[in-house]
């Protein structure tokens, strides 16, 4: 006899938020998020799609869900970024970390950053990331008002470079012609200041360019840093 957690014989594993899970961002790992519907994962489960329901209401659920479970990676960074904040390590390293392990928790997935620039996850490990960068600032010195501010711009510039870095990654893959698409268009007319910048435009250094753009607004947060958190009284 089978136990209530084996399936019998022949028949397919049973049906739960975990396995749906796992299912639905292998889906997404091998077709992408275009092709991933409802139907198609209630096929790779082997069950009926409505059967799905159960757990998800809608895929907009099952995608909310599956941004949480991509930001794991990062909410572990942000246990290791508030034992940090209490041995009183450097705002700045701390902020630039979790903004890293951001960026690399997107790209676990094929189209994590469109997976999740496109829900409003509230679960704990994106509310864990979250309440670790902001009190990275707020024990820094800078103001609620400022560190929630910081928070939205971090968040904002990581998802939106990793979505256009796995937009680029994927015409690479897909079309051995779209990757000189701007080179082409570049040389092909009058644009003198893209021209002699375009070495550094079709760099596919994106984790260069991820961290260009990290230092420029690290350096713009120390810039309105509180006085009195920047420099020591005398």
């Amino acid at each position: 006899m089978s136990s209530p957690s084996t399936p019998a014989r022949g028949r397919p594993a049973r049906l739960d938020r975990t396995r749906t899970l796992r299912t639905a961002l292998d889906l997404l790992d091998r077709s992408g998020l275009d092709a991933l519907t409802m139907r198609r994962l209630a096929d790779a489960m082997g069950v009926q799609a409505g059967a799905l329901y159960r757990y998800f209401a809608t895929k907009q659920d099952l995608l909310t869900a599956m941004a949480e479970r991509m930001m794991e990676g990062a909410a572990e960074a942000a246990v290791t970024a508030s034992a940090a904040t209490a041995d009183g390590g450097d705002w700045s390293e701390r902020l630039t970390a979790l903004a890293r392990a951001a960026r690399s928790a997107l790209l676990t997935h094929r189209d994590g950053a469109r997976v999740f620039a496109g829900t409003h996850a509230t679960g704990e490990s994106v509310l864990g990331f979250a309440d670790a960068l902001v009190g990275v600032l707020r024990e820094a010195g800078f103001s609620d008002d400022a560190a929630a501010r910081a928070l939205y711009t971090v968040v904002n510039y990581t998802v939106g470079h990793t979505l256009e870095e796995q937009a680029a990654l994927q015409a690479q893959d897909e079309s051995t012609e779209d990757a000189g698409a701007l080179r082409d268009a570049v040389t092909a007319g009058t644009y003198p200041h893209l021209s002699a910048t375009l070495p550094t435009l079709t760099s596919t250094d994106f984790t260069g360019l991820f961290e260009f753009g990290l230092d420029l607004i690290v350096e713009g947060l120390r810039a309105r840093q509180a006085p009195s958190a920047a420099a020591p009284a005398e």
